[in-house]
């Protein structure tokens, strides 16, 4: 009986520490104020673009170290756009679904100043090089509640424009 007891006791003291050993801490991520300010937008947001409705959902993700925009969720125009710090930019990739997966940054160290422009850098995923993709984004949030984003688009040569209105849902 009192092995028993023992071997529970070890076993259990094993089962603790490797659970301990596993959820490993780690110090908060780097951050700037304009990557604090994006940090912000985490919630549900209601918009409408040309075409109608849009919703957004806003994380902040990986120990603060990326947001995560979950544009049209549930819809065949649903995309993933993240935001990251590289350096003293912040660095968009724009995961579409017209399947590539354009990447655009900020001039260095933005200001926290509510606008957001970002201009492009590289095209991954693409089936051809000039494949119709996202070269630019600029986002103005002139207050807590309210969001604009304007995408630019290139189709072969051709730039088009498409802006999206925004409010915060919660």
């Amino acid at each position: 009986m009192l092995r028993w007891r023992i071997l529970v006791t070890v076993s259990l003291g094993a089962l603790l520490g490797a659970t301990l050993a596993a959820q490993e801490t780690h110090a908060p991520a780097r951050s700037i104020p304009a990557f604090d300010q994006l940090k912000s937008l985490a919630g549900e947001w209601n918009g409408k673009n040309n075409e109608g409705p849009v919703k957004a959902i806003y994380s902040v993700v990986s120990n603060g170290s990326a947001v995560m925009e979950h544009m049209a969720p549930g819809t065949s125009h649903e995309m993933i756009t993240m935001y990251t710090l590289e350096g003293d930019r912040i660095l968009v990739t724009h995961y579409c679904s017209a399947g590539n997966q354009p990447t655009m940054q900020t001039a260095s160290s933005p200001a926290a100043n509510g606008k957001y422009d970002f201009s492009f850098v590289r095209l991954s995923g693409a089936k051809t090089p000039d494949e119709p993709h996202m070269t630019g984004l600029s986002i103005s949030m002139p207050d807590k509640q309210h969001l604009a984003e304007t995408w630019t688009y290139d189709d072969h040569g051709k730039s088009l424009v498409h802006t999206i209105s925004y409010t915060r849902v919660k």
